[in-house]
């Protein structure tokens, strides 16, 4: 490695370790946090679970923000070095601009094999865990250790009532003596008495019981004695559950799930898995001629960019993800189309830079 290469490096690592923290810091304090909040109050998972969540999710933050990260420092490296005057004194010594910007693609290069790596094998395993204890979380909500006949309930939109539970005593988290009384259904209404019973993430389980199910009337429908039953009473997260799907499988693994599943719709998450990691060089082709500062010049420019072209790309990002999640788009273009667009913007501007006169 050449000492140019190593001078721009040093710098290049330093604003990209500053960068993926803001950008990361910037998630967590919106969308993270808003999502943590929604745990707590719509499922009324604890504070220091839901914050264990996301620390599990913070992965795939990562990968998310290494392209913004090394966008942020290719930007600010070259134009500080352009306001300081150094390219123009390396282009006098005969050092082109592609030579210049050389390390900082190889530096994309490797950032991208390294977000690839670490959404293949890190994200599933961490997303997977995350969903696991949301779920685990989910179930056991509710359940006052040691406390005798104690009951909590459950209320439908305007407050009327959907479930009332009655527990005669929990130890050793294994309720005794239950009386489920559930209105959730219309004109008809269940009651579920059991001597035993535990919560699961896949639902409640039951032992040694009977469901009577009359009318709203108080007239008897049915009688069902059982030995074992699991009821769910409809309180899973299923809508949470599937939004982690795609992020709970590397790219053999989910393709594998759409085929065996039919599930087109996750194709496009699937074509993403590879665009995302990509976008870090080509953020990298847009920010290298960007942040080369004419002469007349005296401020820097860089961070300004930096964010313009972050918006850019989110901005069509969600644009093709919505044509082709709407059919409009095939899902290997509405996946690639940001990287296709910002591609050719690029490779003009970066030629146009470098290869022409200034």
């Amino acid at each position: 490695m050449k000492l140019l290469d190593k001078y721009i490096l040093k710098q290049l690592v330093a604003m990209f370790l500053m960068g993926v923290a803001v950008f990361t810091s910037i998630i967590f304090a919106s969308d993270t946090f808003i999502t943590l909040i929604k745990q707590i109050s719509t499922y009324g998972i604890p504070f220091n679970v839901a914050f264990i969540m996301i620390i599990l999710h913070l992965p795939s933050v990562f990968v998310m923000t290494i392209p913004m990260g090394v966008l942020l420092a290719t930007v600010m490296t070259l134009n500080s070095l352009s306001l300081n005057s150094e390219i123009t004194v390396m282009r006098a010594c005969g050092i082109s601009l592609s030579r210049i910007a050389k390390p900082i693609f190889i530096f994309a290069i490797v950032m991208s094999f390294l977000g690839f790596f670490i959404n293949e094998t890190v994200v599933p395993v961490m997303t997977k865990q995350a969903t696991d204890l949301a779920l685990y979380a989910f179930g056991k909500k509710n359940i006052p250790e040691g406390k005798e006949n104690f009951t909590f309930k459950e209320t439908k939109q305007g407050g009327t009532l959907k479930r009332l539970f009655y527990v005669g005593n929990c130890t050793n988290k294994t309720l005794h003596n239950i009386t489920v009384f559930d209105a959730s259904k219309d004109d008809v209404i269940q009651i579920l008495q059991a001597r035993e019973g535990v919560t699961a993430p896949d639902g409640w389980k039951f032992q040694k019981g009977a469901i009577y199910t009359v009318t709203d009337n108080g007239k008897a429908l049915d009688t069902t004695l059982f030995n074992n039953t699991t009821i769910s009473f409809g309180m899973d997260l299923s809508k949470e559950m599937e939004r982690n799907i795609a992020n709970e499988h590397n790219f053999t693994q989910l393709l594998k799930y759409i085929t065996k599943s039919n599930r087109p719709d996750l194709r496009i998450d699937l074509y993403d898995k590879i665009a995302l990691p990509l976008m870090t060089i080509v953020l990298v082709l847009l920010g290298v001629p960007l942040a080369i500062t004419p002469p007349r010049v005296r401020y820097n420019r860089g961070f300004l960019f930096s964010i313009l072209i972050i918006f850019a790309f989110y901005l069509i990002r969600a644009l093709s993800i919505s044509f082709g999640v709407a059919g409009t788009l095939i899902p290997v273009f509405a996946a690639f189309m940001p990287n296709i667009i910002l591609s050719i913007v690029g490779v003009f501007l970066y030629y146009r830079k470098v290869y022409t006169i200034c």
